[in-house]
């Protein structure tokens, strides 16, 4: 039996009993013959309320001190954890993550991997041990400060960690039983996927589906490392996400035509009203929101009006970053030469994510008169090779989500998706 990576998010140990049940289950790989390395979230809501507590003491925490405040979170599971195991008669170390040799670059609160040295792991596997590391955290290259990954951090870190340890399958714990058609929560009939593609699974991601983070799935693809997506609140079969086509028993699970539809409500759009159309205004506008560390997602600009020779720009891009773009902007209004910004933070995004879609042209049409039926105007569109993806108003985006995963047959025969947990993470 080789190694294998799991990863527990915070609904999983989010209390004394979860951490027990989790325990349980990885004693149970160990008895399998497996090495085992876990990696491992804050409890529950315990990041929320540390970022609650540093509000409270300071409006804009210092990056360095924030990211050492919230590392605490997955150090106190990870102790908790190793506990446990041991227990259940089996040897556990905990690590964090800059023992377990994940190096980062140096932007706080949002580092990106840079390495990943995990001799510490490797030898306490070999010695017997299972090995419990602090998911969500590293230590920068230079400075040697602890860094934190993110949102999502912990799917990165196990994925990371697969890939340096050669692992076989990196197993992604959650509070569902899978990849769904949709997110359950929204759309109660939601089919639960058996295999999805790389490609697919990275559109879905970055479209809003919550059950595994773009970074993570990115990752995986890169060092080719199959991923199992499943509950630790069930034994039920998960969600593969692979290059290649599992099998079940003697047939491959073929690829669907369309994968599933993915909803975001965590975005806002900023339009630049007056643009000059003429070349280099658009990058002028662009490179502002680079140098801001600013990432967007959808944009489009309108014909110019033959009259004035000004266009609009709009754009989406996280409601958190909301403010310093257009303080970034603003900055630049001279040069540029716009007339006004306009913001909205009531927006949503509805994606239909399917490698199918290349080769059947009833897709596109079937998507807009399902989105046309259900009263959803569209503000936006952005397309892939494998992907539509339209912006509505926030509160359209439900009825938009259920409208077009009926129109596309993906609701489900069977019983309603099970959330076992409250956050999907």
């Amino acid at each position: 039996m080789g190694l294998v990576v799991q990863k527990y998010g915070g609904s999983s140990v989010a209390d004394a009993e979860g951490i027990k049940r989790v325990a349980k289950r990885i004693v149970e790989a160990k008895k399998n013959g497996h090495q085992v390395v876990v990696v491992v979230s804050a409890m529950g809501d315990t990041t929320d309320e540390l970022i609650d507590l540093a509000e409270q003491v300071s409006p804009m925490p210092a990056g360095r001190e924030f990211d050492m405040l919230l590392t605490a979170g997955e150090r106190i599971s990870m102790a908790l954890l190793a506990m446990a195991i041991k227990n259940l008669g089996h040897e556990a170390q905990s690590f964090t993550g800059s023992q377990a040799g994940v190096i980062t670059d140096s932007v706080h609160n949002k580092a990106r991997i840079i390495d990943v040295t995990p001799g510490r792991i490797r030898d306490s596997v070999n010695e017997g041990n299972i090995a419990i590391v602090a998911g969500f955290q590293g230590v920068s290259q230079d400075k040697k400060d602890i860094t934190t990954l993110g949102r999502g951090g912990s799917d990165t870190t196990a994925v990371a960690l697969a890939a340096a340890l050669d692992a076989e399958v990196c197993e992604i714990y959650t509070d569902v039983d899978g990849v769904f058609t949709a997110d359950p929560r929204v759309v109660k009939k939601a089919k639960k996927i058996d295999w999805i593609s790389f490609e697919d699974m990275l559109e879905l991601a970055s479209s809003g589906s919550k059950v595994l983070l773009h970074r993570c799935v990115e990752y995986a693809r890169r060092y080719n490392i199959p991923i199992h997506v499943r509950s630790s609140f069930s034994g039920l079969q998960g969600t593969w996400v692979s290059s290649e086509p599992i099998e079940q028993g003697d047939k491959k699970v073929e690829q669907a035509i369309i994968s599933g539809v993915a909803h975001d409500t965590s975005e806002a759009k900023i339009t630049v009203v007056g643009v000059p159309d003429k070349p280099g205004e658009a990058a002028t506008i662009f490179r502002a929101i680079s140098d801001a560390e600013i990432n967007i997602d959808m944009i489009v600009q309108n014909v110019s009006a033959a009259s004035t020779g000004l266009t609009d720009i709009s754009f989406t891009l996280p409601k958190t970053e909301g403010r310093k773009a257009i303080d970034a902007l603003e900055k630049q209004k001279a040069g540029i030469g716009f007339d006004s910004l306009r913001y909205d933070d009531q927006i949503g995004k509805i994606s239909l994510v399917g490698a199918g879609m290349k080769t059947n042209p009833g897709v596109t049409a079937s998507f807009f008169e399902a989105l046309s039926e259900a009263g959803v105007n569209i503000e936006l569109i952005s397309t892939s090779e494998i992907r539509i993806s339209v912006v509505t108003r926030a509160d359209d985006v439900n009825e938009a989500v259920r409208a077009v995963h009926t129109a596309f047959g993906l609701d489900s025969d069977s019983d309603e998706a099970v959330v076992y947990g409250g956050t999907g993470r």
